[in-house]
């Protein structure tokens, strides 16, 4: 017997989720597979509050910050990032969420779902255009940098855990390494 999984779409889903069918389960969509969230913990809630704050300070009104909502990718991927910062387009969000063309990046805060962010979701991330994304591990105090997406692939990787980076869109900012990953090994 062969097992074939159902593939949803984004308009598939976007229904389901009108329909009220996921009011009781965190979930995203990543390549048409429906991706059951796991519970943020105490560090975590942290690090991306403090960030997201840190972030709306350093950028102001030139983007929208957005915690943990989703983004609307082409290829049937409906992925909530912990930090999406995209342009600033008010009410056009009243019709869909950020599209690739929106976003100036996303930033996963990850420690259970490391090997997920560093692989599929870098990956679609990449296949989507986004220009970069960051992944801060809370396993070990670091950041992880990824740009230049071609072909689907990141062509740029770096890994941070002092100093500044000015993110591509903005390189008159200087964001601090430290705002982001975990000094302490608490979690």
């Amino acid at each position: 017997m062969t097992v074939t999984t159902y593939k949803w779409t984004i308009k598939r889903y976007h229904r389901a989720i009108e329909a009220g069918i996921f009011d009781d389960q965190p979930i995203e969509l990543l390549r048409g597979d429906l991706i059951v969230m796991p519970p943020e913990r105490e560090p975590h809630a942290y690090y991306n509050t403090e960030s997201a704050d840190y972030l709306r300070t350093l950028l102001g009104k030139r983007v929208k910050i957005r915690d943990a909502k989703p983004i609307t990718l082409p290829n049937n991927s409906e992925p909530a990032p912990d930090v999406a910062i995209v342009k600033p387009l008010g009410e056009v969000y009243l019709e869909h969420h950020p599209y690739p063309e929106d976003i100036f990046w996303v930033i996963e805060f990850s420690k259970a779902t490391l090997s997920k962010d560093l692989g599929e979701k870098k990956d679609i991330y990449a296949e989507a255009g986004i220009v970069e994304y960051w992944v801060v591990n809370l396993k070990t105090p670091q950041l992880k940098v990824f740009r230049d997406p071609k072909n689907g692939e990141y062509k740029t990787e770096l890994t941070l855990t002092t100093g500044t980076i000015s993110p591509l869109a903005f390189p008159d900012v200087s964001v601090r390494v430290e705002r982001f990953i975990l000094l302490k090994k608490t979690i």
